[in-house]
């Protein structure tokens, strides 16, 4: 283990025991109480305000960050994964407009290009504090007369279901590592270049129709993603049993 990955160690432990908002002490008082040299100090401070653990402020000093929050890999709406945590959903619409699909929408959302589709862009937010953009593709004869009020009022897969009748049961989605540009930078609230991640899910609906493409900006220091893992040879195994167990009482 190196010395900056012990500082870091130290220092976390430290920061554990404080409160959200506490400034942890000065770069000199904890070189000083820990005996480490001010430049390794700084280096594991920057790995933990990389991390999302604290958020250095530029002639304030360094504080104890919101801890990250857990990320299923699951199919869930945003409004229902925070209602789960005790967290207060809200979304702020940042736009709403009709276009013709065009080749890649059309190719995604499995339509001509000429066909018209909602895009509605809107900051998802938690207790007040934006926590990603997410942007969504549907065809507009889906969602006729929907405003920006309807998506800021209510989730919008319940919308889909109590409104149009459509019930998301499944779909597909990638996630990858990215940076904030400028725009993402300005309505997330984070310096630009920001670490993030970037999900796009295609999801469909009990008949199997495609209903929407979704893209999504989430931000790296307030995420981190959770999924179940298991060995496919443990799977197979199982279900070989289970199939055994079916066979024996037919």
């Amino acid at each position: 283990m190196t010395k900056q990955s012990e500082t870091r160690d130290l220092v976390l432990d430290l920061i554990e025991e404080m409160d959200v908002g506490e400034a942890i002490p000065s770069e000199r008082q904890l070189s000083a109480e820990l005996g480490i040299s001010r430049l390794t100090l700084r280096a594991a401070l920057d790995d933990l305000a990389r991390e999302g653990y604290v958020v250095r402020r530029r002639g304030a000093g360094t504080f104890v960050s919101e801890p990250k929050i857990a990320q299923e890999l699951t199919m869930t709406s945003f409004t229902d994964d925070m209602r789960r945590r005790g967290l207060r959903p809200a979304s702020k619409t940042l736009e709403l407009r009709v276009s013709p699909a065009g080749a890649r929408l059309g190719r995604l959302l499995h339509v001509s290009p000429s066909e018209p589709v909602v895009i509605a862009s809107r900051l998802r937010l938690a207790d007040g504090e934006s926590m990603a953009i997410e942007t969504v593709h549907v065809r507009e004869k889906h969602v006729p007369g929907l405003t920006e009020r309807d998506l800021e009022e209510q989730s919008f897969y319940e919308l889909l279901k109590d409104r149009y009748g459509l019930v998301i049961v499944g779909g597909e989605q990638t996630i990858e590592p990215t940076v904030t540009d400028e725009d993402e930078s300005a309505a997330l609230g984070v310096p630009l270049h920001s670490p993030a991640f970037r999900f796009e899910r295609i999801t469909h609906s009990q008949t199997g129709e495609i209903v929407e493409f979704v893209e999504s900006i989430y931000r790296g220091d307030r995420y981190r993603l959770v999924t179940t893992l298991s060995r496919p040879q443990e799977r197979r195994r199982r279900k070989s049993q289970r199939a055994q167990t079916d066979g024996r009482f037919r």
